[in-house]
């Protein structure tokens, strides 16, 4: 009974680590239609009464601003073309900070790489199983991706405000322009709202975001980004 247990956990694994090998080779290919954020968004406006859509239109890496890449780099992972998936530096000082000041909000340490992992495999719930596959696909992606397919899939998918994914849509809803058309400060304010998409608008900014919007801005011309293919 025993050996029949290990034997179906084993092939449950092996499944698994298959299928999402092969996932992650499609997606370098082919650009992902849906993620679970934006299905967990939409059920969550039904239970509450709401109609939420899904506006999002998927741009190529040389169809968008790079300001675009130099502002989401400097605002979320300013050593994004230095690391391989993690931030062990950013992890140790985010770990110092939340021993340091317990009981307030914890500070993260999550790349650019695991956010996509996320964004586009997962679920956003806080638990050391969503942990442990993020991870996961972390490496995966850096693995069979690469850093420019990551930077153009994160940018394309990542929630940009209440039903709107990618910056293309937010592009065209807060400036009503593409996205390859977008300055450094548009740019800039569109990455500064990603901690708060929901709550803050580049269109409106309010002062907090008016100065993060200077800092994002201030650290564009020193980022590097990956070169288009």
């Amino acid at each position: 009974m025993i050996k029949k247990i290990f034997f179906w956990i084993l092939k449950i694994i092996g499944a698994f680590l298959l299928l999402s090998v092969l996932t992650v080779l499609l997606y370098k290919f082919i650009n992902p239609p849906i993620t679970p954020l934006m299905v967990i968004r939409v059920v969550e406006g039904a239970l509450d009464g709401e109609l939420v859509g899904i506006s999002k239109e998927w741009k190529s890496y040389d169809e968008i601003s790079k300001n675009v890449f130099k502002a989401v780099v400097s605002a979320e992972d300013a050593r994004y073309m230095k690391h391989g998936g993690f931030d062990w530096k950013a992890i140790e000082n985010a770990k110092k900070f939340n021993e340091k000041h317990k009981g307030k909000k914890v500070r993260g340490a999550s790349t650019i790489s695991m956010q996509t992992a996320k964004n586009v495999f997962l679920w956003q719930s806080r638990n050391y199983v969503r942990k442990a596959l993020e991870a996961y696909f972390t490496v995966l992606i850096e693995y069979i991706w690469g850093k420019q397919r990551i930077l153009e899939v994160y940018v394309n998918v990542i929630e940009m405000g209440n039903g709107v994914y990618g910056v293309e849509a937010a592009s065209q809803k807060y400036f009503q322009k593409s996205s390859e058309k977008l300055t450094k400060r548009e740019a800039a304010l569109i990455a500064a709202i990603l901690p708060n998409p929901r709550y803050w608008s580049p269109a409106a900014p309010t002062s907090y975001l008016e100065k993060r919007q200077s800092f994002v801005q201030g650290r564009m011309n020193s980022v590097p980004i990956p070169k288009a293919d």
